[in-house]
């Protein structure tokens, strides 16, 4: 699976949290079904886990810069939430 173009997809047909703060609160009020994490999250203990209160962590390889890149933001993005895949097939990543 092309991840960047999964994670657009589901950016423009989905509903998607972008940042640590938004994506813990999403967490934490039960509405994530993935949270996807870059190798430079500030969050130690979020890149140990591979699931998060039943929400599956998919650990993305590379900085928070290129997960933004990769979702077609200018700015970096640390982690983010996926509340509704849309019509991408994002949700179906095995989580590492």
């Amino acid at each position: 699976m092309d991840i960047a173009h999964a994670l657009k997809l589901a950016l423009s047909t989905g509903k998607v949290k972008m940042g640590l703060e938004e994506a813990l609160v999403t967490v934490k009020q039960k509405q994530a079904k993935l949270l996807v994490v870059s190798s430079t999250c500030p969050d130690e203990k979020l890149l140990a886990e591979k699931k998060l209160n039943g929400v599956p962590v998919y650990h993305y390889e590379g900085t928070a810069s290129e997960l933004g890149a990769a979702c077609g933001k200018p700015f970096p993005i640390s982690t983010l939430a996926i509340l509704d895949a849309g019509s991408s097939a994002i949700l179906s990543l095995e989580t590492n």
